[in-house]
């Protein structure tokens, strides 16, 4: 009487790690640039809270020059001088926030980059154009592309 086999044959073992590695080599790469993303979020919704004190401080005809920080960008602050009177809801008002990301504890791909937004004239924020950003356009937000 023939035995049965029981269990996987070394062979079948062998393509189902290369099966996994190949899978790895795949999501890896992917889960790193959603981390990246998500960490580079982190220095607009910063951005997004100093709105509020740049609408008020743009009635006075300034930008003022507040700041925060947060756990993966290293600063966030406020500069510019006079706010432009011309600006219309879709224009910079020559107000500017520049969010700066930490050199360690962060994704490689944002370490010590630099995010630069114009604030509109309607209180949005914007990408700034001839700016010095320097953070790869894949990891900013859509919302202020």
């Amino acid at each position: 009487m023939k035995s049965m086999q029981k269990g996987f044959t070394l062979i079948e073992l062998m393509i189902v790690v290369a099966i996994i590695g190949i899978l790895a080599a795949i999501a890896i790469p992917a889960y790193q640039d959603y981390i990246a993303r998500s960490q580079a979020s982190e220095g607009v919704s910063l951005a997004g809270g100093l709105k509020s004190e740049v609408a008020d401080n743009m009635q006075d005809g300034v930008c003022g020059t507040s700041s925060l920080s947060g756990k993966y960008a290293a600063s966030v602050v406020v500069s510019g001088g006079n706010v432009t009177s011309t600006a219309t809801d879709t224009t910079p008002t020559g107000c500017i926030i520049t969010a700066t990301y930490q050199s360690t504890g962060v994704s490689k791909q944002i370490q010590s980059k630099i995010l630069q937004l114009d604030v509109l004239g309607n209180g949005s924020l914007k990408v700034r154009a001839g700016g010095t950003t320097n953070l790869d356009t894949k990891y900013i937000p859509k919302a202020v592309q």
